[in-house]
């Protein structure tokens, strides 16, 4: 790709106060404003801005495309044919070539000292805890999500996400736009509906009620169980959601699309099930508890014997299994006729809740079993309407 093109592009977030604007003379003559601003952690805990900016100085436009950084050192390529990346002189954002056409790189420049740092992002799309902070930004006049590791403990998990990100783009898991493992940054789609922990309130909003339907509804907790399908059969093996261990938690992993589809959003926590070398998962070194998380994963000697991971057995991807009628129920709701897919559906949910892990159907079962239901369920309303009229 000409990246002369590119250079119009430009990451910007939102910030309480008004910007500063920088503008530099591109070739052609032609004046190009950039703007980024987003505020990262340094190891002392203070806050700092930083502003993206794409345009590269006057006359490197050869050595960028030549696979040059501008300031003499190797650019990282990234895409089909990638090749390690060589080290940069600062942070580059590595922006997916699928969606970009091409390897290119964007460097990410710090703001001067003594610029603006009350920048606070406009929308969390993950909570802090979880060890990053997510920026509302835009680029290319597009909205996207900007997330920036916040604690250099959980790296390892930050960049086990990162990872799956680019091993796993398809139609069920969040766009990756771009990452820069230097920075600790992963640019991402934004979407405006959020997690999928707030589709109540998104459909008691005026303008989304018409789609609060057993219809719908069903084709959300079908995309759900596509997912655990696409996971249990990744490129990569048979993977396991691990950050479930309640309800919330696991809806927090999710995002409601703008059409009204389910895709997944964290991957930091997938391990892989390996049947050929008995290889078995456990989510996290701690006790679980409740109802919601399988049979196999509570503490099973009892409480006079105190918890040790050591001690605790491995399992497998049944777990996934077993939480799918506590999910799909969040997601039929309470609307007229939900109760009528409860009924269709409550044999194949009977066997997810099987306390032997062997027992339960696979994430295959479950899926063609919904599609199932789907189109009876729409044959009959259809029929009926034909007969009314």
């Amino acid at each position: 790709m000409d990246w002369k093109r590119e250079s119009s592009g430009k990451v910007r977030g939102k910030a309480l106060q008004k910007p500063r604007k920088e503008s530099r003379k591109m070739p052609g003559g032609r004046e190009v404003a950039r703007k980024m601003w987003a505020r990262n952690l340094d190891e002392g805990g203070a806050r700092r801005s930083r502003r993206h900016g794409d345009a590269a100085p006057g006359g490197q436009e050869r050595a960028r495309a030549q696979g040059r950084a501008p300031s003499g050192g190797a650019a990282a390529l990234h895409g089909p044919h990638e090749r390690p990346p060589l080290p940069l002189p600062r942070p580059a954002l590595h922006l997916a070539p699928a969606l970009h056409g091409g390897p290119h790189t964007l460097p990410l420049r710090p703001l001067p000292d003594g610029a603006d740092e009350q920048l606070l992002p406009v929308a969390v799309l993950r909570a802090a805890e979880d060890g990053s902070e997510v920026f509302l930004s835009e680029w290319k006049e597009r909205k996207v999500a900007l997330s920036r590791l916040t604690r250099l403990e959980v790296r390892d998990d930050f960049l086990h996400g990162l990872r799956m990100l680019k091993s796993l783009q398809s139609e069920h898991v969040v766009t990756l736009l771009g990452y820069c493992e230097d920075d600790n940054s992963i640019l991402t789609e934004y979407h405006p509906l959020g997690p999928l922990s707030s589709l109540e309130a998104t459909l008691n909003l005026s303008k989304y009620r018409s789609t609060n339907t057993w219809q719908h509804r069903l084709q959300l907790a079908l995309g759900y169980v596509a997912i655990i399908d696409f996971l249990h059969r990744s490129p990569l093996g048979t993977l396991v959601m691990c950050d479930s261990s309640d309800l919330p938690k696991t809806l927090s992993q999710y995002l409601l699309t703008a059409n009204f589809s389910i895709v997944l959003n964290d991957l930091d926590a997938l391990p892989l099930v390996n049947r050929s070398t008995g290889a078995l998962v456990k989510c996290g070194h701690r006790e679980l508890r409740g109802d919601f998380v399988a049979p196999e994963q509570l503490w099973p000697y009892g409480e006079d014997v105190p918890f040790h991971d050591d001690l605790m057995p491995a399992y497998d991807e049944k777990i996934d299994i077993w939480k799918i009628p506590d999910v799909s129920s969040f997601l039929l709701g309470h609307v007229e006729g939900s109760d009528m897919v409860r009924f269709h559906l409550f044999d194949i949910h009977k066997a997810c809740k099987s306390q032997t892990p062997a027992e339960r159907p696979t994430a295959q079962d479950v899926l063609d079993t919904y599609q199932k239901v789907l189109h009876l369920l729409r044959d009959t309303a259809t029929s009926q309407t034909r007969e009314m009229l």
